[in-house]
């Protein structure tokens, strides 16, 4: 049986890894700059954070974002019945693009290396829909 709850889940697991890093590294980071948990309250109040800090927050924010909209069209393919072999390996394709975005991101954060990641995972998403409606209105 062909299933997309398996990558659904796994990007929901990788989104809260990328939520723990981000507390292990963006405490400590607050701890010794001095600043205290309010500081956070407006945008740009933890902007004098180190940069692995900043990077892992900004990824869990990425991780809220395009993702949404996989998990969407991922459960109503499912739902439609739709969840054929090639849907279950474009969702993990798009799991595995973002993970590898999370990467580059906390760590070496090269921008042409990330976005080459971010296309190509939407592109990857872009077909998933694109099939899928198809399907629906043909």
């Amino acid at each position: 049986m062909h299933t997309l709850i398996a990558p659904v889940m796994a990007l929901t697991a990788w989104s809260l890894v990328i939520w723990l890093w981000m507390y292990i590294q963006r405490l400590p980071a607050m701890s010794r700059a001095g600043l205290k948990p309010q500081d956070a309250a407006f945008p740009g109040g933890l902007d004098g954070l180190p940069a692995p800090a900043r990077q892992a927050a900004d990824n869990y924010n990425h991780l809220m974002e395009q993702p949404t909209i996989f998990y969407a069209a991922a459960l109503a393919i499912q739902v439609a019945g739709h969840g054929d072999a090639l849907a279950v390996r474009l969702a993990w394709a798009f799991v595995g693009l973002r993970v590898l975005h999370s990467l580059i991101q906390i760590s070496v954060n090269i921008v042409l290396l990330r976005f080459t990641a971010f296309a190509a995972a939407t592109l990857v998403l872009a077909w998933m829909v694109a099939r899928e409606l198809a399907r629906l209105l043909g």
